[in-house]
């Protein structure tokens, strides 16, 4: 997306970019942007492509687009880079010519077996081909860990052995080789602490435009969006809804989305169509928080990018602020159980990176 976008946020009195004013003059349906450090322009709804399986992530992406979503997460791990760019080249070259190119924000991210300083550039290529395109809009570290290469097109999961020659800004500095070459506009990184994401700051020569962590009301993580704020890294949510009902499983909790304030709040708009998922969207939009939600129900694309005729009072996001339970839900996919089985695994239930 070029760095004229019709929809552009504003920087507010707090520091915080307005990610929920549509400009005057807009074109109608459109989305609200993060101006990222590297002075592009990203739509603040994103259709998330995690847990969308081949043979169903195609129309999945095409029904997106359609609806309206410009933004879209991907990653080569995620199994389902070439269908996604099938419904791509659909999409631009097809005979609806749907979007163009420049129209649409796509992210990509490199996995941990991938971080070695020969390979970074080829798995870039690598993800690049599978979606038929020629640069990545932004491109992360998916997780602050490097594992041993197990081949670019056989990304490493189970049995995990920790990389011990690739220190994590060697492979920032093949990030930043990538943006010199246009392969990537802006990079930027996935699941950084604060204390990692710091050290980057300090060393790095190319601005972290983003960095993609899991927060939600449950998990509101307010020192880490701050402090990216402050630097203008932008914070996009990829479990905004806290997982759904697959983290009910996972946890063996309930969900925010079934949170009876989180309900309360819904219910008592005025507008009597908003519902829990649109709510807890809207709270981390206005807390300055790029949302990635995903599902593959249309109906629910559309109820997920609907966020900009409502709007939550400040006591209603005091409310959700008090929803906080400070416990990570672990996901996306945490590489814990990866370790089990291989020389690096510390415990029963793998290797907890975090700890």
């Amino acid at each position: 997306m070029s760095t004229s976008a019709a929809a552009t946020g504003t920087t507010t009195s707090t520091g915080k970019q307005d990610l929920v004013t549509i400009r005057e003059g807009s074109e109608e349906n459109s989305i609200p942007t993060f101006k990222l450090a590297s002075g592009y322009e990203m739509p603040v709804v994103a259709y998330g492509t995690f847990r969308s399986n081949p043979g169903e992530v195609y129309d999945c992406i095409m029904n997106a687009i359609k609806i309206g979503y410009r933004h879209f997460d991907c990653a080569h791990v995620y199994g389902n880079e070439k269908e996604i760019g099938k419904a791509f080249n659909d999409a631009i070259f097809g005979a609806q010519k749907l979007v163009t190119r420049d129209e649409l924000f796509i992210t990509g991210k490199l996995w941990n077996s991938d971080h070695g300083t020969d390979i970074v550039s080829k798995a870039c290529d690598y993800s690049l081909n599978n979606l038929g395109i020629d640069y990545f809009d932004l491109y992360l570290i998916h997780f602050p860990i490097a594992w041993k290469h197990t081949g670019i097109d056989t990304p490493g999961w189970g049995q995990s052995e920790l990389d011990n020659d690739t220190s994590l800004i060697d492979t920032w500095r093949e990030m930043e080789k990538l943006v010199a070459s246009k392969k990537c506009r802006s990079i930027g990184v996935s699941n950084y602490p604060l204390l990692l994401l710091h050290d980057l700051t300090c060393q790095a020569n190319v601005p972290v435009s983003c960095n993609q962590i899991e927060t939600h009301v449950y998990y509101q993580r307010e020192s880490l969006i701050n402090y990216c704020l402050s630097r203008n890294i932008c914070v996009t949510a990829h479990t905004p809804l806290g997982g759904g009902n697959a983290n009910e499983v996972w946890t063996n909790s309930s969900s925010p989305i079934d949170d009876p304030i989180v309900k309360e709040i819904a219910a008592g708009k005025e507008n009597k169509n908003v519902t829990p998922a649109q709510v807890l969207l809207r709270f981390l939009l206005q807390s300055g928080v790029v949302v990635l939600p995903k599902s593959i129900k249309t109906s629910r694309m559309e109820e997920n990018i609907t966020l900009f005729g409502m709007n939550l009072s400040d006591d209603e996001m005091n409310k959700l602020r008090t929803l906080d339970k400070c416990v990570s839900y672990k996901t996306n996919p945490n590489p814990l159980e990866s370790f089990i089985g291989g020389p690096d695994c510390f415990t029963d239930n793998g290797t907890d990176i975090f700890d």
